[in-house]
């Protein structure tokens, strides 16, 4: 398919103008062979970039350009959508390093820029990367047209002050939280380095870039546990990932590996089960 490039004016009702550029790219496979081999997965997607003269002017368009304060906010959609990255133009945390807040309580005396995103209606999960910031909506009923403007806010407003992103103390939790968990059998060593060696280098960076993370949790009988953090958390295509993704790539390089199975922490498990009830009953007899 030929890239095509269009370019529109609209008039906002404050009487500037947005000009906007975008381009409809091939369509791009979501495991192809560089980023998930024995699996190809189509998926549509089109990028917006917007100039905006004036903060007043907020586009519904996938990429957003906010500015304020000197201060751009660039906003990209993901695979789950009930979550979108934001990327502030500063640094988040140190590279290659993520932090996820599930809900409010994990949050507090933690982050107050997390704490200060929890404030607005309808924010269900916050994760932090290097240099994003993903949000994640508690459902459908929360519009971003009405939620982004305030996570807008609530990041220049943040970025305007001296406090530090995470508190004292909470940086040096985090680089321990990084360090992987093993097994206790010496027999899995070998195996186990295999598997963080792929899941560091071909598995992580991908889903770090689709506003997620993955950890891993533990290797035993032939299962690697994983725990899925920020957008793969509560994203539809998380069985999908895990199974015909990150299963089959484990398995053609380890042939130790059986099975990949999600860990769920207690709010995810209820959330999880809720959705198959859910599903059960939409689902005719």
């Amino acid at each position: 398919m030929l890239s095509r490039q269009f370019n529109r004016f609209i008039n906002c009702h404050s009487g500037l103008k947005i000009v906007e550029q975008s381009s409809i790219i091939k369509p791009c496979q979501q495991f192809d062979s560089r980023r998930w081999p024995l699996i190809q997965m189509p998926s549509n997607r089109s990028h917006h970039t917007l100039m905006i003269a004036n903060s007043k002017c907020v586009s519904r368009s996938t990429i957003n350009l906010v500015q304020k304060r000197s201060m751009f906010i660039q906003v990209e959609e993901t695979p789950n959508p009930n979550s979108l990255k934001f990327f502030p133009g500063r640094q988040i945390l140190e590279s290659g390093t993520t932090i996820d807040f599930p809900t409010p309580i994990s949050a507090l005396k933690r982050s107050p820029l997390a704490e200060a995103i929890f404030k607005i209606d309808g924010v269900g999960s916050v994760f932090f990367g290097t240099d994003y910031i993903t949000v994640t909506k508690i459902d459908d009923d929360n519009e971003w047209k009405i939620m982004k403007p305030e996570i807008f806010a609530a990041i220049m407003d943040f970025f305007s002050t001296n406090l530090p992103i995470l508190r004292e103390g909470v940086e040096k939790d985090l680089n321990q939280q990084q360090q992987p968990i093993t097994t206790t059998s010496t027999d899995n060593d070998e195996t186990v380095a295999m598997i963080l060696e792929l899941i560091d280098t071909r598995i992580r960076p991908t889903v770090q870039e689709d506003g997620g993370d993955i950890k891993f949790m533990g290797f035993e009988n032939g299962i690697v546990r994983l725990k899925l953090q920020g957008a793969c958390t509560s994203c539809p295509s998380s069985v999908v990932t895990l199974k015909n993704g990150i299963q089959n790539m484990l398995q053609f390089y380890i042939p130790e590996v059986m099975s990949v199975e999600q860990v769920m922490d207690e709010t995810e498990r209820i959330n999880q089960e809720e959705f198959e009830k859910f599903e059960t009953k939409l689902s005719p007899d």
